[in-house]
């Protein structure tokens, strides 16, 4: 009875979270006693509500409404896993900055993110994630998105006057993004600002 109280507390947190989150052991402690929740876990694996992904490392598996089959986890799930996991923040770089902001096609093999938390090597399934740490001061921009773009535009520098990118996220950015944008401004290096400026200034 203890077992399947276990187990409802365990779903109802991950159901809130929705189909597709990736989430480790330790973030349901709360459910009950550590052995108990590690075993609650492996009955929900064992059934199929949840699939093991890694040591202690679970996936609620999102579902392909054409073909009825369950989807992998994303990277960008795995990557938010682990920042909780270690307490710290992350943002996306390079490649996969500009790809996530629409700014590029390409897709990289390897996902890039800085950190305030420990550097780090992942691989879950098809995915190779590398976390690396640098200053307070490259983690000082407060917005997720500001942050994002930040990154994007050092990987797109030799193409900083180009106005398709401007363009861009002008049109794709909400409203509150480039509120923060401009707060975050003052971050900004001095050859980034014009850009960042052209953004959320629809005048220039």
């Amino acid at each position: 009875m203890i077992s399947k109280t276990i187990e409802k507390k365990i779903m109802e947190k991950v159901v809130r979270r929705g189909r597709g989150t990736v989430f480790f052991g330790t973030e349901f402690l709360d459910a009950g006693h550590p052995d108990a929740v590690r075993q609650a876990l492996s009955r929900l694996a064992r059934t199929g509500t949840i699939r093991r992904i890694g040591t202690a490392f679970y996936h609620y598996p999102a579902i392909n409404n054409k073909l009825g089959g369950e989807l992998p986890p994303s990277a960008d799930a795995v990557a938010q896993a682990v920042a909780r996991r270690t307490g710290s923040r992350i943002v996306a770089t390079g490649a996969l900055a500009a790809n996530l902001l629409g700014l590029s096609t390409q897709v990289p093999a390897k996902r890039a993110y800085l950190t305030n938390g420990p550097s780090r090597s992942i691989t879950v399934g098809s995915y190779s994630l590398n976390f690396r740490h640098v200053s307070p001061r490259r983690m000082a921009v407060s917005g997720e998105i500001s942050a994002m773009v930040f990154e994007a535009l050092r990987y797109l520098k030799r193409d900083n006057s180009n106005e398709e990118i401007v363009r861009r996220l002008r049109q794709t950015l909400p409203s509150d993004a480039k509120a923060q944008l401009c707060q975050d401004l003052r971050h900004a290096t001095l050859w980034m600002r014009p850009v960042i400026e052209r953004i959320i200034n629809k005048d220039r």
